[in-house]
């Protein structure tokens, strides 16, 4: 986003200053490209410059990375927002550390060309590294739960920053515990190995590798094979470029629902594929058989890709994909998320949780706090 600041001609500077050019809003600077100007915005390009912010302010500012995952209010964000992108990634043997303003897929291309398995899988994640371990990313099977070691944390409370291990982040899915206290990560530390860990076993990705004649048995066919996957399920996110849609990626997660329920959403599967085969893919992209895809619940809640609410639209190739369609603005997707998640509710009993993340003001409420 530096980089596209200066395109734009921003008057940006990395200490804390107030936002002048009423042109620069969150709509510049998230994957949606809706939102409101910020109150007071720093960009830092390294966990350095974020730890130096973060000392310089009494209240707690709001963090965003590449804005991949967020939905930013209309009105804006109050107070000091961060924007952390950049930063710098160290090897030392299997250890891989990465600033939290990393790139995510800028780390994975890092590990596979040194030789490296376990985070192959997550290719072409959009988003930092920061956000990736607060969101416990996942992706074809394979978490950042598998491989991160450590994180260095800054408690905005004491105004410190220390060590702490993965263990003690209460990583699990699309969850850890720092989402719920003002910490904010400086540096995450991935222990990778020399030898495949876990097999691919997701099922469209193992078509993709079989048509492109892949072979995934190595890191480069598996990455290959991913980005290709991603590609076809409009996944790839590039905030430099603008031919992507406007979107979030998959909005919802997965929920957890009755063995029964769970059985009779396998019928809403548009993919062919047997029982079984929907299982083992709940089971692997979950972790449980009864965390089922939300997108068989949107369809059995009568759902379908390609509809549209005005300017907000279901993905035609991604039913979980909401997207911008043109001019829409944030509390139009609020809105219709809403009606989404009222409706699964009504018609179903199943309580949607979003996976995309509201900041801001939103129907007179204040969220992301």
């Amino acid at each position: 986003f530096y980089r596209y600041c200066q395109e734009k001609s921003y008057t940006i500077t990395y200490k804390r200053m107030s936002t002048i050019n009423p042109q620069l809003s969150f709509k510049d600077l998230t994957s949606f490209g809706v939102g409101g100007p910020g109150q007071e915005l720093t960009f830092c390009e390294s966990s350095e410059q974020l730890e130096t912010a973060l000392n310089s302010t009494d209240a707690m500012p709001w963090i965003l990375g590449f804005g991949s995952n967020v939905v930013v209010s209309d009105e804006g964000l109050p107070g000091l927002s961060l924007i952390i992108n950049g930063g710098d990634i160290e090897q030392r043997d299997d250890l891989f550390i990465a600033d939290s303003g990393v790139w995510w897929d800028d780390l994975v291309v890092k590990s596979i060309e040194a030789g490296y398995w376990g985070l192959e899988l997550t290719s072409g994640i959009p988003g930092s590294v920061g956000a990736g371990v607060v969101g416990n990313i996942a992706a074809y099977g394979q978490s950042v739960a598998d491989t991160l070691a450590w994180v260095e944390i800054y408690d905005f409370a004491t105004k410190k920053s220390w060590q702490r291990n993965a263990n003690e982040l209460e990583l699990t899915y699309r969850s850890s515990n720092i989402q719920q206290n003002n910490m904010v990560i400086l540096r995450a530390a991935f222990r990778l190995h020399k030898t495949p860990q876990k097999p691919l076993e997701y099922a469209s990705a193992l078509s993709v590798a079989k048509e492109m004649q892949q072979d995934v048995s190595t890191l480069h066919g598996r990455r290959i094979s991913i980005i290709e996957s991603r590609k076809r399920a409009h996944s790839l996110y590039d905030p430099k470029n603008d031919i992507y849609n406007k979107t979030a990626g998959s909005f919802f997660k997965n929920p957890i629902v009755s063995e029964s329920i769970a059985e009779k959403l396998v019928a809403f599967d548009e993919s062919n594929k047997s029982t079984h085969e929907i299982k083992k893919q709940n089971l692997v992209h979950g972790g449980n058989t009864q965390r089922v895809s939300a997108a068989h619940v949107l369809l059995a809640a009568g759902f379908h890709r390609g509809q549209n609410w005005g300017d907000v639209g279901l993905n035609q190739s991604h039913i979980l994909k909401i997207e911008n369609l043109g001019n829409a603005k944030a509390q139009d997707i609020f809105d219709v998320v809403h009606q989404i998640q009222e409706t699964v509710t009504e018609k179903l009993g199943i309580e949607l949780e979003t996976e995309v993340k509201f900041l801001g003001q939103f129907s007179g409420k204040l969220y992301g706090r």
